[in-house]
């Protein structure tokens, strides 16, 4: 069974990672366009590769400290002696994700707004197979980097299922670290920009979106690529990872053998070939009609998943002989189902196609501040259904799978149901900043006006499928959080075998932990925020300057000086982004050591709990408050430069570090709380004052 194991994961690691470089290859091949579609290109690229440059060797000071404390605790004998390394391989392939992605995504922006010359089609395959090569990057990284510790683990050190799993289940602490980097620190560099370009050109100015008199421009479409980009694939790599060898950890647990790793790890290879047939069905024809365009991006995930939910049934059934635990077939069709149903009600309270964001659109009449009390009624009332469905699917999973630590091996093959056609998931979602950045460049070259039109198109098209990856990352993020914790749980019985972890609510100790927890999400959205508001205080002084001292910028007689904005904005983000990773790693263990493994407990518990919800009200107030603008430009209640409009950008603007910085990044904070828990965990059990 083992050798079948690696066997299939390494051919499912091979097939992404080769599909993803066809599409690569695919894409090179067209043309960027103009000169100067090329040069504002070649601006985007070397300011991102500047920005993840300074950012990766921020994150090596910081990896290199954490390995150290890490080897000094297994030279103590607190810790396996693989768990350092595994923190490190987990940090260098999240990072690995997301710098493809990025390196493709601006290879990729002139590309798709020179085939929107053509037709909106051709635009829309560009960007979509810019996306398909970021996703399938993603998810054949991550079953290789499961594929290398699986042999190294079982095959050179010969380690038992319940060490190997245990020891695997560590490297996902790196890869969360890393994806907690990218997301805040990309998050605040592309909000910063997004803001103050907003702010100081169209409010204030006047001035087009992606206008090229405004100083921040590039810094704008730099801020899509480092945070939309290279920050959502270190995060949704860091989500796949995790759903899988919690997975592995919690099917050893239930059943003692490898074959319980089989599962989830088989499942997921099936779930790259389901993702690329999938692929094949997404275009579209010329209608700028957004219900249109999303209709043909669901078009290849709902194929995606119909193959996945016929694949399942004849897996479990061969893989555990027979039908007797076939409650996990629908275990996996729970998480399937819930994935796809978070993805539509997402896309219900965030596209304009739809009433909500339509309603939030026409409260720009009045203003402002109605706009703003508006979107934020939005974001809260859209939790309801996700919460449901996650709900129904959390115990669906465990009552079908036949409960007990069955029904938690369930719940975590929800979460790998949930996530297994994340190839094409991320595909449709990494789409959406190419997009962005072909309009940028349309606008900056003076294209043809139906060039900006169709790619005006697929960029708000890439506002709901992005909030739609938001809700996916979220629900996936809430199943794993919990087979995490459950893991936890074991690790304390394994050191500890005599202590009995009993989950109390009426026990002080675990109150405690609940209290904690559930204000996490809280601290770590302010802090988050807070970095976003000083690093857009700066830039808007920069473009603010750069306009008084620049007689020439508003008639075109003079450039502005973009690299100070990039500059700027890469500085601010870098020094911004430590303190909330900082505190996401720090605080499990000090809670820990304060009120023990029961206390942690509840400290997972309860940032779960709420971060769930924060992170589905931000994305989709965000999302919503972005699309109900577009709806505005559009012509619809009294189109561009009107109050109206001005409101409306008042509202993106707010809304911009809600669904692209604090939002996303929470469902990363709620499972490094737990990777980190069980990371320290031997350290909690033996020193703790409560």
């Amino acid at each position: 069974m083992e050798k079948y194991i690696l066997l299939s994961t390494l051919l499912g690691a091979v097939f992404a990672l080769v599909f993803a470089i066809i599409m690569a290859r695919r894409i090179m091949k067209v043309s960027e366009g103009s000169d100067r579609m090329i040069k504002i290109s070649a601006s985007i690229r070397e300011g991102a590769n500047a920005y993840l440059k300074r950012q990766y060797v921020i994150v090596a000071i910081f990896f290199a400290c954490l390995f150290a404390v890490l080897g000094i605790m297994a030279i103590a004998g607190v810790l396996s002696p693989f768990v350092p390394f595994a923190f490190v391989s987990g940090g260098v392939f999240s990072a690995l994700s997301g710098f493809i992605g990025m390196k493709i995504a601006t290879a990729s922006n002139a590309r798709t707004a020179n085939a929107c010359r053509t037709s909106l089609n051709s635009g829309l395959r560009i960007a979509f197979s810019a996306g398909s090569v970021m996703g399938f990057a993603v998810v054949g990284l991550g079953l290789l980097d499961i594929s290398l510790w699986f042999c190294l683990l079982k095959f050179v050190f010969k380690l038992e299922a319940a060490e190997l799993s245990a020891t695997m289940l560590t490297f996902g602490m790196g890869a969360s670290s890393m994806a907690l980097f990218a997301r805040v620190g990309g998050g605040i560099f592309t909000k910063a920009a997004d803001v103050g370009a907003d702010l100081v050109g169209k409010v204030e100015a006047g001035i087009p979106e992606d206008d090229p008199r405004n100083p921040a421009v590039i810094a704008d479409n730099v801020g899509d690529n480092v945070g939309d980009v290279a920050g959502m694939g270190a995060d949704l790599y860091e989500s796949y990872v995790g759903s899988i060898i919690s997975s592995c950890a919690l099917g050893v647990a239930a059943f003692g053998t490898f074959s319980a790793m089989a599962l989830p790890l088989i499942l997921a290879s099936l779930g790259i070939l389901a993702s690329i047939v999938g692929s094949f069905f997404v275009r579209t024809k010329e209608s700028t009609e957004q219900r249109k365009l999303l209709k043909a991006l669901r078009r290849g995930t709902n194929i995606s998943s119909l193959i996945i939910a016929a694949a399942a049934l004849p897996l479990v059934y061969l893989i555990f002989d027979g039908w007797k635990n076939i409650g996990l077939y629908f275990s996996i069709l729970s998480g399937l189902a819930a994935g796809v149903l978070v993805g539509f009600f997402t896309e219900y309270f965030t596209s304009d196609t739809y009433k909500p964001t339509k309603k939030l659109a026409k409260s720009s009449e009045t203003g402002s501040a109605t706009i703003i009390i508006s979107g934020l009624s939005l974001g809260m009332i859209s939790t309801v259904l996700p919460v449901a469905i996650v709900a129904v699917a959390i115990l669906t999973a465990y009552f079908v799978a036949g409960q007990g630590s069955l029904g938690l091996y369930g719940i975590s093959m929800a979460a790998v149901g949930m996530l297994s056609t994340l190839g094409i998931t991320l595909a449709t979602d990494a789409y959406g900043p190419v997009a962005d950045n072909a309009g940028g460049i349309a606008q900056m070259s003076n294209l043809e006006p139906e060039v900006r039109e169709r790619t005006d198109a697929l960029d708000a098209l890439g506002n709901t499928t992005a909030a739609t990856g938001k809700g996916f990352a979220i629900g996936s993020a809430a199943l794993t959080a919990l087979a995490l914790i459950t893991s936890y749980i074991d690790k304390v019985k394994s050191i500890a075998p005599e202590s009995n972890v009993v989950f109390d609510i009426m026990n002080p100790v675990v109150i405690v932990g609940l209290l904690v927890g559930a204000c996490l999400p809280f601290v770590f959205a302010s802090l988050t925020m807070n970095s976003v508001g000083r690093a857009a205080q700066s830039v808007v002084t920069e473009v603010r300057s750069q306009f008084k001292e620049k007689k020439g910028l508003m008639d075109g007689t003079e450039d502005p000086d973009y690299a100070r904005c990039v500059d700027l904005c890469t500085k601010a983000s870098l020094k911004q982004m430590i303190l909330p990773t900082v505190v996401a790693i720090v605080v499990p263990v000090i809670v820990g050591l304060v009120v023990g493994y029961r206390g942690v407990v509840g400290m997972l518990a309860g940032a779960t709990v709420s971060g769930f919800l924060m992170a589905i009200f931000m994305s989709n107030s965000g999302g919503a408050w972005d699309n109900a603008k577009k709806h505005i430009e559009s012509g619809n209640f009294g189109g561009k430069g009107s109050p109206q409009h001005k409101a409306g950008v008042v509202g993106d603007t707010v809304g911009d570090p809600f669904k692209d910085t604090a939002g996303p990044a929470i469902n990363i904070l709620i499972k490094l709380l737990s990777m980190v828990s069980i990371v320290f965990a031997s350290l909690v059990v033996n020193f703790h004052l409560l």
